[in-house]
């Protein structure tokens, strides 16, 4: 990760985001139910078939990072222990690498997950947050997947690392629904700046503010809030804009510890993270390796070399 990291430094916030898309999918039926988390995000199984969409076709997912770099992370790993560690476990442990890289806070990881069997389209479609949505709607789309407000607003706070199209807020800062004004709940020191980033009405590129964990410093909630658009009346955000940044970092910390997996003998260890495993075994017929410098630890232990 950190070869990677020192040749494409922006690549925190892409696997940040994809993580998060890949876990706050959650589902279930009457005999069990799991939370994301679960590498449905990089699935293709769709055998062919042009009608059968997939997760990482949704709307929301197709301006996702990070996937060529896990399949680069997984294509190692795969070299050294065949079938071992999961493509969940290889986002979950480069994303946190990535973050601790970035300057955010390093947090404990519960291996052993397993990769879901089928992608999920209608579900990404419905349950992930837009960029659109008011404050009421966000709450309740956290609440459906287990976070409560003062965690969601710190996940969302976690946002403010990256770059975001001025396509995806520009009706928030003139027209926010059809009311001919922007959005009275973004607080106006943050409307003008975004309006100064996104003045060039023609401009399609994913223009924004730019943030590092570093610069920005991740526990500077009162930015990480403010750029989500959110005002500090929320209790979490009044909380988080008079702290020095210790509680956000704690509380990040214990958010992304928190994400639900799929362990036991649901899912699947993919060899190949975009292939269900029938599919990625058939590639896999005539690989060979005589490369042991990995070593692979118990399930529960393994962590990415720092």
């Amino acid at each position: 990760m950190a070869t990677i990291y020192s040749q494409q430094n922006d690549i925190s916030f892409g696997l940040l985001r994809l993580l998060f898309h890949d876990c706050f999918i959650k589902l279930g039926t009457w005999l069990f139910n799991y939370s994301g988390c679960d590498a449905s995000v990089f699935l293709d199984d769709s055998n062919g078939n042009k009608n059968h969409s997939v997760k990482r076709q949704a709307t929301p997912n197709k301006t996702l990072r990070g996937i060529n770099e896990i399949d680069m992370i997984k294509e190692e790993l795969e070299n050294a222990c065949l079938g071992v560690v999961s493509c969940a476990d290889t986002l979950a442990l480069a994303t946190r690498d990535a973050v601790v890289l970035a300057g955010g806070p390093y947090y404990p990881i519960f291996t052993s997950k397993r990769d879901s069997t089928q992608s999920y389209f209608d579900e990404a479609m419905d349950k992930i947050s837009k960029p659109n949505n008011n404050i009421t709607q966000t709450l309740f789309l956290f609440s459906r997947r287990g976070f409560d407000e003062r965690e969601t607003v710190n996940l969302l706070g976690a946002h403010n690392l990256g770059k975001s199209s001025c396509d995806f807020i520009r009706d928030r800062l003139t027209n926010f629904s059809r009311t001919g004004q922007p959005d009275a709940s973004v607080d106006p020191n943050f409307l003008n700046e975004l309006r100064l980033a996104c003045q060039d009405s023609n401009n399609t590129n994913h223009d924004g503010i730019v943030a590092s964990m570093t610069s920005r410093e991740m526990g500077n909630s009162s930015s990480a809030v403010i750029c989500q658009g959110l005002s500090t009346s929320i209790p979490s955000g009044a909380l988080y804009a008079s702290d020095d940044g210790t509680t956000f970092r704690r509380d990040f910390s214990r958010s992304m510890s928190n994400l639900g997996v799929l362990t036991g003998t649901l899912g699947q260890v993919r060899n190949k993270c975009s292939f269900p495993i029938l599919q990625s075994l058939m590639t896999m017929l005539f690989h060979v390796t005589n490369d042991k410098d990995f070593v692979c630890l118990p399930e529960t232990t393994y962590e990415f070399e720092k």
